[in-house]
């Protein structure tokens, strides 16, 4: 099953021009050295939907797609107020780190002259972005509870007006003549943000430079044409001069080309880029179990005060540990536990016996002494400790309760075309996430059964 596109897009260039959008993006790209293949097309026929990316003949493992030249992809250093957002650097730091390239973005957006005006032109209507921070929150969270999603987006959205009220809208109406009243807007720097969230790149750090804080974003012209798959057929690499996007598979003659953006949950998805992947397409698809659902489910089978209270040591001792918090989330995929070394810790601390847990508190942990029966790879669950595999299962089932409907609904709809298709977008994309993280659930149920 085809994924649906990363976002809607427009047939008009940005500023209503009558002229073809992409004739004007690629005699762009030949003018500022971004250099594309022969062998590839930008084109709306033959993609999921929208402009894309097509091979005009087969391309082979290793073939350079295109190369993008760094004075291209606009960012914080290339944009023209490059040296006013970096003498202002400091008063413009924030949680999310994204403010100067909104600033840079707003600035060339409404700038007549701007050198990436073609660039914009292949952007989406900004109006029609469907991450779910623009639904309703009615919306939104009935078709999304339990998933994750409505939470992270609360999230954004406090940042995302703190932000613009403190630091963007201060810095835009001290440089009135940079930036004209139409884009001082915290509608259209929401759309922005959201703009940011599904087309920008983040270069990756060395590892020596791992504890710095992360890369700026910034815009890659003609990288985030291509749309996402699990199973992609091209990859971004980084070089000093350019980027370059090169082909991992063969993509015969006719068929679109996929980026990736990493291995990416369809909660993700839908949350950061606006769309979903159809199950069972997403093999990177995961599910989440709150780490203080599993302190639920282990004080359910408490009797006395005085377990309880053991309870809350050997929690509290967890907390110490690093291993939960009150916000985290052990991950669960298809294959494999993705906190595999905090899942174990935790269900080691909380099943084992009284005295046991006094050693093991006393010595400050055992070091690493797991043991291959205790590996939570998924094929090993079965082989747990009875007291482990209970404690995982109440877990599990807590987790089910925590979801509007529950998995034969999910499966009525998705197997029922006819209804399936009477769904709005919405619908059809928030299925596919519960649906999603269901089965990677009721997967573990079985193996815990």
């Amino acid at each position: 099953m085809a994924t649906q596109a990363k976002r809607r897009r427009v047939a008009e260039p940005v500023g209503g021009e009558d002229t073809d959008p992409v004739a004007g993006f690629l005699s762009w790209c030949r003018r500022v050295g971004l250099e594309l293949s022969p062998k590839v097309a930008v084109s709306r026929k033959g993609t999921v939907a929208g402009y894309g990316m097509v091979a005009r003949e087969t391309v082979q493992p290793g073939e350079l797609l295109f190369a993008v030249p760094r004075a291209v992809c606009l960012s914080q250093h290339t944009c023209s107020i490059s040296g006013l957002l970096e003498r202002e650097r400091g008063a413009l730091q924030s949680q999310s780190g994204w403010v100067p390239l909104l600033l840079a973005l707003l600035h060339e957006l409404q700038a007549p002259a701007s050198p990436w005006s073609p660039y914009f032109a292949l952007w989406p209507e900004l109006s029609s972005l469907e991450h779910p921070m623009f639904w309703p929150e009615e919306q939104r969270r009935r078709l999304l509870q339990g998933t994750g999603v409505p939470e992270a987006v609360e999230k954004d959205l406090a940042n995302i007006h703190g932000e613009y009220s403190s630091i963007v809208l201060p810095f835009m109406e001290a440089h009135p003549d940079l930036f004209s009243p139409g884009v001082r807007s915290r509608e259209l720097y929401h759309q922005l943000v959201a703009l940011v969230m599904a087309y920008s790149f983040q270069e990756p750090l060395e590892e020596e430079e791992d504890e710095k804080e992360p890369n700026s974003p910034l815009m890659v012209p003609a990288a985030d044409i291509l749309n996402h798959l699990a199973n992609h057929n091209a990859n971004l690499e980084y070089s000093p001069n350019c980027l370059r996007m090169v082909a991992t598979q063969p993509i015969p003659k006719g068929h679109e080309i996929f980026n990736t953006y990493g291995q990416m949950a369809n909660w993700q998805l839908i949350h950061m880029y606006g769309f979903v992947e159809p199950y069972p397409d997403n093999t990177d698809d995961t599910a989440d179990i709150q780490m203080v659902t599993v302190r639920e489910a282990a004080l359910q089978g408490t009797k006395v005060e005085a377990e309880r209270l053991l309870l809350c040591e050997r929690w509290d001792y967890l907390c110490k540990l690093e291993m939960v918090g009150e916000e985290g989330a052990f991950v669960i995929g298809w294959e494999e536990v993705l906190t595999e070394e905090e899942l174990t810790t935790t269900l080691k601390v909380l099943c084992m016996p009284a005295e046991e847990f006094r050693e093991f508190k006393d010595q400050d942990g055992w070091g690493d002494d797991n043991k291959e029966e205790d590996s939570l790879t998924i094929t090993n669950i079965p082989k747990l400790k009875e007291s482990w595999r209970r404690l995982l299962r109440d877990s599990v089932l807590l987790t089910l309760k925590t979801y509007a409907t529950d998995l034969k609904a999910e499966q009525d709809l998705l197997s029922n075309k006819e209804v399936y298709a009477t769904l709005s977008w919405r619908e059809q994309q928030a299925l596919q996430v519960r649906y999603g993280q269901k089965m990677i659930l009721h997967q573990l149920l079985e193996l815990t059964g």
